[in-house]
């Protein structure tokens, strides 16, 4: 049954007012940016266990981060890293923003952060310090650091932001989860500000291995930096990555009143399952079909209206070819209009942080007139037949664009970003 989306409320629509960052190619938004669209790698070995003797020894992997440049070092050492990069870039977005949080308005924030693996690096260290040393050796603050909400926890802790704390797991489709759960608390008026987004870092050994054995990780060892091609004909799977991205979301009585910059609006968005498969996408693409199609009705547009669509592309031979066809079941003739590329050539696959970079690139490019390449793209696929940016930005108004986020047991999140007319 297809309901008709309800009218909305102009003083309730979901602006965009902060952008925040941790990437592989950068740690705040300007240099990730910036080097999205030049076309940087930030593929290369894993430096953060030993992989020498691995099937895989690639990640794209956080460089230079310090925990100690946004949190108090007590409070950081007991903090997932996973947890550590959403707290930095939740501070970034608040103070982009430029919302002061007080007593006047900390019950009407909330904080939607998802992830998908939360702190399991630190079950993994746990258990090893158990078998090695003993359970007394083992950390008190384990159990809180490895919660998946965490990250959400301490992002309200550390800003004192008292409104809804919230975490969805729904594995590489959370970061966009975060950002259709934000524009329905705005619309419907449960606060008037949500901190939206996604984090991830599990760049452990057994991750590594299991993903491997599945046969979704790329083997090219020896150049990382080519590793991650979607839709490319000889992609051989996904790099895995590390990130964490969120946005500042106000309702637009809220962001007008203080004068707010705004960057663009959350129009819309949809989920939906395939019921298929615990790890392939349904081949006839029918659920990521009808994510696009009802986000976009829940939007109020038109197909027509999509400039640019932010693909989960993550680089793996089903993966791409499904979406591929599902843009086109989505869209009709206008497909061959729309410029689709992928972020995950980049900076791989952040698996919860991936549909938060994937907003925040919607948001970007629609400000800045400008589309990020896919790199990596030297050979056509028959099965992959759109126009995906190859290897070089393009300059291109960007009205309304989308993000895809597609996940591990056929969850699809759609979200559709708007140019903001007042």
């Amino acid at each position: 049954m297809t309901r008709p989306p309800p009218p909305r409320d102009p003083a309730r629509r979901a602006l965009v007012t902060g952008l925040g960052a941790v990437t592989p190619i950068g740690n705040d938004v300007a240099t990730f940016w910036s080097n999205l669209v030049a076309g940087v790698s930030g593929v290369g070995p894993i430096t953060q266990f030993d992989a020498s003797g691995e099937e895989v020894r690639i990640a794209a992997e956080v460089k230079g981060f310090e925990p100690r440049d946004w949190i108090d070092f007590k409070q950081a050492r007991r903090m997932s890293r996973f947890a550590q990069l959403g707290v930095a870039a939740a501070r970034q977005a608040i103070d982009q923003s430029r919302l002061e949080i007080g007593d006047h308005n900390r019950d009407d924030i909330a904080v939607v952060v998802n992830t998908g693996g939360g702190g399991i690096g630190d079950v993994a260290i746990g258990q090893q310090t158990f078998l090695e040393q003993g359970g007394r050796r083992v950390s008190p603050f384990m159990v809180p650091m490895l919660s998946p909400s965490m990250a959400a926890a301490q992002i309200s802790i550390q800003n004192r932001i008292r409104g809804p704390v919230i975490t969805s797991v729904a594995a590489c489709a959370s970061g966009v989860q975060a950002f259709i759960e934000a524009q329905r608390m705005i619309e419907h008026g449960d606060v008037d500000v949500v901190v939206a987004g996604g984090t991830e870092s599990a760049i452990l050994p057994v991750a590594f291995a299991a993903l491997a054995n599945l046969g979704a990780l790329s083997k090219r060892n020896d150049e990382p930096e080519k590793a991650s091609r979607p839709f490319d004909a000889h992609r051989d799977g996904f790099v895995f990555g590390e990130a964490a991205a969120v946005l500042v979301v106000e309702a637009a009585e809220h962001a007008e009143a203080r004068g707010a910059t705004i960057l663009g609006e959350i129009a819309g968005g949809a989920l939906t399952g395939d019921a298929f498969h615990i790890s392939a996408p349904d081949p006839s693409g029918y659920g990521a079909t009808l994510a696009m199609q009802r986000a976009l009705r829940d939007a109020h547009l038109e197909m027509e209206s999509v400039d640019y669509v932010v693909a989960h592309g993550t680089s793996t031979p089903l993966n791409d070819a499904t979406e591929t066809r599902a843009i086109r079941a989505a869209f009709g003739a206008h497909a061959d209009r729309l410029a689709v590329s992928s972020n995950k050539s980049m900076i791989g696959h952040t698996l919860g942080a991936a549909g938060a970079i994937s907003g925040l690139v919607a948001v970007l490019a629609i400000r800045d007139g400008l589309i990020p390449p896919t790199i990596n793209h030297r050979t056509a696929d028959p099965a992959c037949d759109l126009d995906y940016v190859p290897n070089d930005a393009r300059r291109a108004t960007v009205n309304v664009a989308i993000a895809n986020g597609f996940g591990f047991g056929g969850q699809n999140a759609v979200s559709v970003f708007s140019r903001y007319d007042g």
